[in-house]
């Protein structure tokens, strides 16, 4: 690329995303914009109402939530289907460390207490961004995630049972919810287990005969209906009660509380980044722009740091929202604007009647959505395929249930750091045998009896980095493999070793020297040229030379066998 076409392209990648958009945007995108826009509204606020139960506050910060966020990511971010607001994760999280944080506190304490979380989470990921951290959400493994999300699952439906029930139990660890809401069941309210239970199955039943069918939203009207009905509050069910109506007011956040909010503020940003990419992502289609990390990091960062001062929890991408949005036919960030705006709409409209909302009908919102969090078919393929894997994930999941949510975070982390280190740690070790009739070598396989073996050479791949962690592995691989075989000369394909560290390479120059002393000879094969340059710039270098170092297998096994015809003729009676 020339100066001239840097120059033009540099000022393109600082441009507010909206800019984009809106500049390629289409005539006939409106309509269908419009109606995703809507459709998903009917999703998300439901939902986004009921995550603001988990998290303690009230139930107005989801709608508030639901808005700001919503409207600052439509402008900055890339994902055009990206709906966002809160989640069953970032809402227990939440509601952790507000228990830490101000724990018994009222109302004006947990908003401001709200307001620094969500302030610090907004912080943290804007910092993220200008560090251009985006890659971080790769430490996170999928199996690991999946675990998270089942423990995660877990925590929301044991918090929401006594909501469903009726019931006022004093919370504790895992264990002691559990007891206590078995101990509940026998007091449980019956009008209130009703409302509940006919609330789960109205979702249900939607959600499997009629799945484009805003299940939340009918959910919702069907209680709210129930109250003004038959009265419910008369029958001992409770209700959300008043919400004020209007326009968020300013919240300030209480400064002194970041000492304490700022680690469950660092979990909570990587969640909201993990959840918003891995959602962007799946419901991109081909040909839109691909979510860019360190951009999405940036619009969710201002979009809680905007939020925060406005009474938002903390934010960021929904899977199931965006969903919604994509399938209802959305085309560009114009769809999210549309959520926003119904939102708003609710906000100075309709909050009276939210306020009729039976408690019990927002638990069976959260509880019917939070289990699809756990998927027993994720678990059970990776299982298939990968049972280390599949212990992981039951890591994870043990370290969010037993530990708590900001703890198993931590815990998915360190399990997929260690989990990566063990996989880089042992890199696999092949024995190969070529394919009959064809330059092809492949590892040794009960599949290929008929694969050739030459007697005195034995070929070995080794795949992965080279380095002083797992150098001593591969020895211990390589060992056997030539004392079994007894060759004359080792054939070492290292076409998979992209990198070799110093380290790795004194161990290899000690164990050539070794089996040289033994009679048997170490030729490199298929070097990459980094690799070729660390082997050249060694002893090792000099002590193979040219002639005991090969483009390809092919080449070393027509070396191998030019060597034995001239050891036979050498051997023949003259």
């Amino acid at each position: 690329m020339g100066n001239d076409a840097r120059a033009h392209a540099a000022p393109r990648q600082f441009r507010i995303p909206v800019l984009d958009w809106t500049h390629g945007y289409r005539k006939e995108w409106l309509k269908p914009d419009v109606v995703a826009g809507v459709t998903a509204a009917a999703v998300v606020l439901p939902k986004a109402l009921a995550y603001a139960s988990v998290a303690g506050l009230p139930v107005e910060v989801g709608l508030y939530t639901a808005f700001v966020p919503m409207v600052i990511y439509a402008l900055f971010g890339t994902s055009r289907p990206l709906s966002v607001s809160t989640s069953a994760t970032l809402a227990i999280l939440t509601a952790a460390a507000l228990a830490q944080a101000a724990p018994g506190g009222d109302t004006a304490t947990l908003m401001r207490a709200t307001a620094m979380l969500t302030l610090l989470v907004g912080g943290i990921l804007a910092l993220a961004a200008l560090l251009r951290l985006g890659f971080v959400a790769n430490f996170i493994s999928d199996p690991v995630l999946t675990g998270f999300k089942a423990g995660i699952a877990v925590v929301i439906v044991l918090d929401q049972l006594p909501k469903l029930l009726g019931i006022h139990p004093e919370k504790g660890s895992f264990f002691h919810n559990v007891a206590a809401v078995a101990m509940g069941v026998p007091h449980a309210s019956g009008w209130t287990v009703g409302v509940g239970v006919t609330t789960i199955v109205v979702l249900v039943a939607l959600e499997r005969l009629y799945p484009r069918a805003p299940a939340p939203l009918v959910a919702v009207a069907c209680g709210i209906g129930a109250v003004v009905l038959l009265g419910l509050p008369e029958r001992g069910v409770g209700v959300v009660g008043h919400i004020p109506t209007g326009l968020p007011s300013v919240v300030m956040p209480d400064l002194s509380l970041a000492g304490v909010l700022w680690k469950d503020a660092v979990g909570i940003a990587l969640m909201s980044f993990t959840e918003t990419i891995a959602a962007g992502r799946a419901f991109a289609v081909s040909g839109e722009p691909t979510p860019q990390p360190n951009r999405e990091l940036f619009a969710t960062g201002l979009g809680n740091a905007a939020g925060a001062l406005l009474g938002s929890m903390p934010a960021g991408g929904g899977t199931s929202q965006t969903a919604v949005n994509r399938l209802a036919g959305a085309r560009s960030q114009g769809a999210e604007l549309v959520t926003a705006t119904v939102t708003l709409g609710t906000m100075l409209l309709l909050a009276p009647l939210i306020g009729l909302m039976p408690h019990a009908t927002l638990a069976a919102v959260v509880i019917v959505y939070s289990i699809g969090l756990f998927s027993p078919a994720d678990f059970r393929a990776i299982l298939r395929i990968r049972r280390t894997e599949f212990v992981w994930a039951i890591v994870a999941l043990a370290g969010v249930v037993l530990l708590g949510t900001l703890q198993g975070i931590l815990v998915a982390i360190v399990v997929s750091l260690v989990a990566l280190a063990h996989q880089v740690a042992d890199p696999p070790v092949y024995l190969l045998r070529r394919k009959p009739g064809t330059n092809v070598f492949r590892p040794v396989s009960a599949e290929h009896p008929d694969d050739e073996s030459f007697p005195g050479l034995l070929v070995l791949r080794i795949e992965g980095r080279v380095f002083f962690a797992n150098a001593g592995h591969i020895g211990e691989k390589l060992r056997p493999l030539i004392d079994d075989a007894q060759p004359q000369v080792v054939v070492l394909d290292m076409s998979a070793v992209f990198d070799i560290e110093y380290t790795a390479l004194k161990m290899l120059i000690e164990a050539e020297k070794k089996q040289r002393e033994r009679g048997v000879f170490i030729w490199l094969a298929h070097l990459n040229p980094g690799v070729l340059a660390a082997v050249q710039l060694s002893p090792l270098g000099a002590t193979l030379g040219r002639e005991r170092m090969y483009f390809n297998l092919e080449e070393a096994l027509a070396a191998w066998q030019a060597l034995r015809s001239r050891d036979t003729a050498n051997r023949a009676p003259r």
